[in-house]
């Protein structure tokens, strides 16, 4: 019988997208998913470093396995992602019944290692300093019949002082375009209705073929595919937001109305001692230029509290800038010390007790208007991409749960409607706002299944092929010889989108 495994996954959806490539390569090599993943016989941990309780998370869960790895030798464990990248051996000397332990660079050595473990009765720890291949050229074992992630880049050449990203992740490398369309005509072809391309910086897109429009041509590109209905991007940065960008998502119809954008803080003060390299205004003047475009953009952000020296008035002015941008949603965070990162050495760091404080003030003021702009939802007729997952309540209140394009969720009734699966397309009138989400409870208006409804109806996902082989291909293609003479009217050579 095959070994079984599960992965757990923690953190960005850079870590969701990796695991789903950790998944296909362990099924390509002869494991099988468990049914019951407290009774796998190999359990991958996809970790984050992001957060300073990202140890503790990892050691407890290490912990509570120790027990079942001294009943079951024959179990193994392997520890993977961005903690492993900077822990290293730490993590073996810490928890010496881990059995692999391997970084952000070399995802497709896991099947070899867990072999290697096994056969040398020893842990492998194998942490390469340099991509060696794109992870987006792995198998996969796609977790949605009907949304895909899609890797446009891998790392970042950002500074930001706060953040340990880079170091764990490397330098910023872009796939060719002709190959990321290839993945997305992979999906659509697959009968996936919605794609979000992944980036440390999405919009940053084109940095290693020279071309500042690279990005927004590659979203353009995205409305051409044949079969799909919605794209969405992660995360860009403000340095690269451009006019050619808001304009090809507000003239490609199945780029959704949604835009997440971190703000990080509203003080120019802070912004300058984090090495973002705009200011509040900045910020607040690409906000205003989309919402022009696009009127019904739902925006969300990210905002740190309390990074070392903030100020009563830097808090303030980001408290100003929150109130002005009205985000729909805002993920905030308590700063976290991460060792190795410049803000780690500043002075004035501050008290737990500040720091909190304005949290809460800053999470008020947000649930406030996120609260304010749902409620200007009500009466609006929306459609929904039905999804599977995300209504924790739904079985108690005999709701279904679908995302808007603009990305809201929404809570609905099916009403007389039967027959409804995640994948297919619903559209429906908003009773009621909250905070964090939208009601609908006056029934189904329109209901249309599709392919990716009955794959996942069946159970089935997307094949996950690969669309390259070998090394991975980045940046601006090779140059290539002049072709032979066509014959039959042929072109010699033909490609894709570059």
């Amino acid at each position: 019988m095959s070994r079984s495994y599960t992965v757990r996954t923690y953190g960005c959806q850079m870590n969701v997208h990796d695991s789903e490539r950790m998944a296909g390569l362990l099924e390509d090599a002869g494991y099988a998913r468990a049914e019951d993943p407290d009774t796998a016989d190999v359990v991958v941990f996809n970790t984050c470093a992001v957060r300073e309780n990202a140890d503790n998370k990892l050691y407890g869960n290490l912990g509570h396995l120790r027990p079942r790895k001294v009943a079951n030798p024959d179990m193994q464990i392997a520890v993977g992602g961005c903690l492993a990248q900077k822990d290293r051996d730490t993590i073996t000397r810490r928890a010496p019944w881990v059995d692999v332990v391997f970084g952000t660079h070399n995802v497709h050595a896991l099947p070899t290692l867990l072999e290697r473990a096994r056969h040398n009765e020893q842990a492998q720890v194998e942490i390469a300093e340099a991509l060696e291949v794109f992870p987006s050229t792995l198998p996969a074992r796609r977790d949605s019949a009907y949304a895909g992630w899609v890797s446009i880049s891998v790392g970042c050449n950002n500074t930001c002082t706060f953040c340990i990203v880079p170091s764990l992740r490397g330098k910023e490398r872009d796939r060719r375009p002709g190959d990321v369309l290839a993945e997305v005509q992979t999906l659509a072809a697959d009968g996936v209705l919605e794609v979000t391309l992944l980036g440390q910086n999405v919009n940053a897109y084109g940095s290693d073929m020279g071309d500042r429009q690279a990005f927004s041509k590659l979203l353009r590109a995205c409305g051409e595919v044949e079969g799909l209905e919605r794209v969405r991007f992660t995360s860009p940065h403000p340095r690269d937001f451009t006019s050619d960008v808001i304009a090809a998502m507000a003239q490609t119809p199945n780029v959704c109305p949604q835009l997440h954008m971190p703000l990080q803080s509203g003080s120019d003060d802070v912004l300058r001692r984090m090495r973002r390299s705009y200011r509040s205004e900045r910020f607040l003047s690409i906000l205003a230029e989309v919402r022009e475009s696009i009127p019904h953009a739902a925006i969300t952000t990210d905002i740190i509290v309390g990074f070392p020296g903030e100020t009563e008035r830097d808090f303030q002015d980001t408290l100003d800038v929150v109130e002005r941008a009205r985000f729909a949603a805002a993920f905030t965070f308590q700063y976290s010390k991460r060792p190795g990162t410049p803000a780690a050495d500043l002075p004035d760091q501050l008290p737990k007790a500040v720091v909190q404080e304005r949290y809460e003030r800053l999470v008020a003021l947000q649930e406030r208007i996120s609260w304010e702009e749902n409620r200007r939802q009500e009466g609006t007729e929306v459609e929904l991409l039905v999804s599977t997952g995300e209504g924790r309540k739904d079985a108690a209140t005999a709701r279904l749960t679908g995302r808007a394009r603009d990305g809201r969720l929404v809570h609905f009734a099916p009403g007389d409607a039967t027959g409804i699966r995640p994948g297919d397309i619903v559209t429906v009138r908003i009773d009621r706002g909250a905070p964090h989400h939208l009601v609908a409870d006056g029934g189904v208006l329109t209901h249309r299944r599709t392919r990716a409804g009955d794959a996942a109806e069946a159970g089935e996902r997307p094949s996950g092929a690969p669309t390259t082989l070998g090394l991975p291909a980045f940046g601006a293609p090779a140059p290539e010889p002049a072709p032979a003479t066509p014959s039959c009217g042929v072109p010699a050579t033909t490609g894709g989108a570059r």
